[in-house]
């Protein structure tokens, strides 16, 4: 049971909880830390003193003054005012991945919401009932604003839910679960919509694919050195210790790993080669690069979906402090780290994959002993080659950018949201481009025959041929790529 508001979050600990694998409740103590930081608030609603978003317009309105009667209409006003997002719909996993995070925060007691408000939006978790939330609109500051007002504007009985693949009126959906449309009170706006979690699902979800594409590279690449009949020395301990990055040890250990008992390792330990190409000889500079960069994402992740990031923050009963937790540059920075990581992993696949092509070292020619009737594998790497060059694009840092926004009172912003979602497209890229290389890794190993390899790349080498049967002459690979592909985004093989 995680307990929100108490507990330590984690990658793996939300996905189990959007997946139904971890159940979540909020206990008594967290319950108190709510209904303590409530009454702060509506103690300050009910003063005369001007407190930043709980009496007051927000923005460039800060120093307009609002009256208790009119505090519910105003918090109604920000939400309905900010639901300004275009384009397609997130995936709905995004969706209950940013109210689970949300709720975790609230759950703190710094933000001031009501329990009730905090019991409705599990209810909307844990019954899959999920808003619809389009995908453009965030510069990353004051947070996710319009993303998390779209999150959250089903609580008023406006906007839309998914109901399995249908897009419903709010209103309508409430009523089929028998709920009334909730009134916002004192802060309760702001606190739902200022935060960075449109930015952190999408750090998440990304992290969670990218951890299985780190292995799955050391696998596409050790593949790739079998049928290239590389060199295993580049991947001796004694070289890594001498220059002791965490990710480079750990990709040349799990490469001796893949290698292990291999036969065919064996039989090409007295060759003349000096040495390979980099692509082959550096996986674990370029791979554990990759594996450095998504460790600080990962870090930087982890305490940004345990922190509090909407604004003010309540302190006490004639204290709240109108700050900057909200400013999405600390996840937008180090997403925008994690894309340049993910284009390189495929970078260097595809050229591995130009590598097996070239015909040396006992490899005919386009991977194919009838080259000139037949092109072989001439024709994909032209796609692996078009995909790393769309994430060459694909990396320019949004966080590099600002526009300012709000009068100029919002002059620096983080553009993070942009950062998460193109990270997701680079993965969603890399998942191609790493499943072309190996299906070139099989086609080069067959001809290694009878050499055997370890029994992992065995297993895996099994794996593709169930999907792709050796190319004995030119055919439609269309199919092939399209099933390696499934292969990848299943997560299929064994990389461990």
């Amino acid at each position: 049971m995680f307990k929100y508001g108490i507990d330590h979050l984690t990658v793996d600990k939300v996905l189990a909880i959007a997946n139904g694998n971890l159940k979540a409740e909020i206990t008594d103590e967290a319950k108190k830390k709510v209904n303590e930081c409530r009454k702060k608030v509506e103690t300050m609603a009910n003063s005369d003193a001007a407190v930043y978003g709980i009496n007051t317009g927000f923005g460039p309105l800060c120093d307009v003054q609002i009256t208790p009667e009119e505090t519910s209409k105003l918090q109604e006003n920000l939400l309905i005012t900010h639901a300004v997002g275009v384009g397609e719909p997130i995936d709905k996993l995004l969706s209950k991945i940013m109210m689970i995070c949300k709720v975790h925060a609230l759950c703190q007691g710094f933000s001031g919401v009501r329990l009730e408000m905090i019991n409705r939006i599990i209810y909307f978790i844990e019954n899959n009932i999920l808003p619809v939330v389009p995908e453009q609109g965030s510069v990353g500051a004051s947070g996710d604003l319009a993303p998390l007002s779209h999150l959250f504007l089903p609580l008023l009985g406006e906007g839309e839910f998914w109901v399995e693949d249908q897009i419903l009126p709010a209103k309508e959906v409430l009523a089929n679960h028998n709920l009334e449309p909730l009134t916002l009170m004192a802060k309760e706006g702001l606190g739902l919509i200022n935060g960075t979690q449109f930015i952190l699902s999408h750090a998440i979800i990304g992290l969670k694919k990218m951890e299985y594409l780190l292995d799955l590279a050391d696998v596409a690449g050790t593949m790739s050195l079998e049928g290239f009949q590389g060199s295993a020395s580049p991947f001796r301990a004694e070289l890594h210790t001498i220059r002791p990055f965490e990710g480079n040890i750990k990709v040349a250990e799990r490469i001796r790993m893949l290698l292990k008992d291999s036969q065919n390792v064996e039989n090409h330990l007295e060759c003349d080669r000096v040495q390979d190409p980099y692509s082959i000889r550096c996986m674990p500079q370029v791979h554990g690069a990759s594996r450095n960069a998504f460790n600080h994402l990962n870090d930087l992740a982890e305490i940004e979906m345990n922190s509090v990031t909407d604004n003010p923050i309540v302190l006490s009963e004639t204290e709240a402090i109108s700050g900057g937790n909200f400013h999405g540059q600390p996840l937008a920075m180090v997403l925008d780290y994690a894309s340049i990581a993910a284009a390189e992993l495929g970078n260097i696949s595809d050229r591995r994959s130009y590598l097996l092509l070239e015909g040396k070292y006992g490899l005919p020619r386009l991977l194919t002993e009838a080259g000139g009737l037949n092109s072989g594998f001439m024709i994909p790497q032209y796609t692996t080659a078009a995909l790393v060059t769309e994430n060459k694009s694909l990396c320019f840092p949004p966080s590099a950018d600002s526009v300012p926004t709000s009068l100029g009172q919002e002059d620096h912003v983080s553009m993070g949201s942009i950062s998460g979602r193109k990270f997701n497209q680079i993965l969603g890229n890399l998942e191609k481009i790493l499943a072309i290389e190996l299906m070139y890794a099989a086609q080069a190993m067959e001809f290694r025959r009878p050499n055997t390899f370890s029994e992992i790349i065995e297993s895996n080498f099994k794996l593709i041929r169930s999907k792709v049967a050796k190319l004995e002459e030119d055919r439609v690979l269309k199919d092939d790529i399209n099933a390696m592909i499934s292969l990848v985004k299943e997560k299929e093989f064994i990389v461990a």
